[in-house]
């Protein structure tokens, strides 16, 4: 009897450890991911993602057809590069970036001056905003990497003060380190100068700046930006805008200001987007970009080009998408402890959503015309290897977000 109870209170010791066993194995199972392999994404954000990249394979495969430029492997070429960008971003922790302000001041502002580098500076569509490697021959734009270090900068900044800004002269130090590579840039090109700053502006305002200083410094960029126009106009006075870039800002106002040029592009823009109708004329289908009227219809004007072939309808479902992941993101950014990470999150919607809005809303004539890309539907390596690098960087917030900081 007594060696009866030995037995199975040896039995039992031994089949109580074994379940603790399974269960500890288990249970790290299920932090490392190897039972939910899917718990390491963030599916909201990375789903409609997907979906708009895949929108846009087909939008510049159509393009391809009648766009030499649109070369479509280039673009596939893109997607792979970014996606590698993407998954390496993902296995790290960007928290590591968190405290690096002075690095990653010195990293946007080393890759703003690039372009002005002897041996780099390449000149394209006369704009010398690109860089070229030799011997390879590999080309790409400085500034669409730009805007995610600036983003890393500027939360790197704004979390030191913990998600209140309490002096003026702090308030002023954060402005002062966005307008520093913000300068550099516009130099070069002032669309994604835009982005830079509305990106900057957002993370700062989302870590505490009062009205009281927010409000005058908007009304100062908006006195800042009609002096700039005033003087570019005005004989006599320095042309701080090229040429071209005045004439954009002016055809916004009105249209005949340069009918051959700008004013002529968003004419077409406005008329692709409208021959669409709702349900659209087609894959393959869009008259204005295959018959030439409509230019740069794979780049600038991509969603003029979508919105003739797949209309109304079409549009509204892209418009969907990019609404889902960029609330996806914010919502992620409401349930972040970690400040840095909640304001990385924050410049990355407001990259997307200024890109969305400015790139959607000069093809139908309600903001000025600007060479921003529509976020992974334009062609363009380097704007495709920054937005998926950028999907990378939310998802990294998301694998890591249980882990001590």
């Amino acid at each position: 009897m007594a060696n009866d109870m030995i037995e199975r209170g040896a039995g039992g010791g031994f089949l109580a450890g074994l379940a603790q066993k399974v269960a500890g194995r288990e249970a790290s199972k299920r932090v490392s991911g190897k039972t939910r392999p899917l718990s390491n994404f963030y599916l909201s954000q990375l789903i409609p993602a997907m979906l708009l990249v895949i929108i846009g394979v087909v939008t510049v495969w159509s393009a391809s057809l009648t766009i030499a430029e649109a070369r479509f492997s280039s673009h596939l070429i893109g997607i792979a590069l970014g996606t590698v960008c993407a998954v390496l971003i993902w296995r790290y922790d960007t928290r590591a970036l968190s405290g690096m302000t002075k690095v990653l001041l010195i990293a946007a502002c080393v890759l703003m001056i690039m372009p002005y580098l002897p041996g780099l500076g390449y000149e394209a569509k006369g704009m010398t905003g690109w860089v070229q490697i030799p011997i390879i021959g590999f080309r790409f734009q400085p500034s669409e990497p730009s805007k995610l270090v600036v983003i890393f900068l500027m939360a790197s900044a704004c979390a030191q003060h913990n998600g209140k800004i309490e002096t003026f002269a702090d308030y002023c130090k954060l402005c002062g380190t966005l307008l520093l590579p913000l300068g550099l840039l516009v130099v070069t090109d002032l669309g994604t100068g835009l982005v830079v700053l509305f990106a900057g502006a957002t993370i700062i305002i989302c870590s505490g700046a009062p009205a009281k200083w927010v409000l005058p410094t908007i009304g100062l960029i908006i006195g800042a930006v009609a002096l700039v126009i005033w003087s570019s106009m005005t004989d006599g006075m320095p042309d701080i805008l090229k040429d071209y870039q005045l004439k954009r800002l002016l055809v916004f106002i009105d249209e005949s200001v340069d009918p051959t040029g700008s004013g002529y592009n968003l004419a077409q823009a406005k008329i692709a987007v409208g021959s669409g109708g709702l349900l659209g004329k087609g894959i393959g289908n869009a008259s204005q970009a295959g018959s030439g009227f409509l230019p740069e219809a794979h780049t600038d004007f991509v969603f003029a080009l979508f919105a003739e072939q797949f209309g109304f309808v079409g549009s509204v479902v892209l418009l969907i998408l990019f609404v889902w992941m960029i609330l996806a993101t914010l919502l992620l950014a409401v349930k972040m402890d970690n400040v840095f990470c909640k304001l990385v999150l924050v410049g990355c919607c407001g990259m997307w959503t200024f890109q969305v809005l400015e790139n959607i809303g000069m093809c139908i004539g309600v903001m000025p015309i600007t060479g921003i890309p529509l976020p992974f539907i334009s062609f363009g390596s380097s704007s495709m290897v920054t937005q998926l690098t950028a999907v990378g960087i939310v998802q990294s917030i998301w694998r890591h977000r249980q882990k001590a900081a």
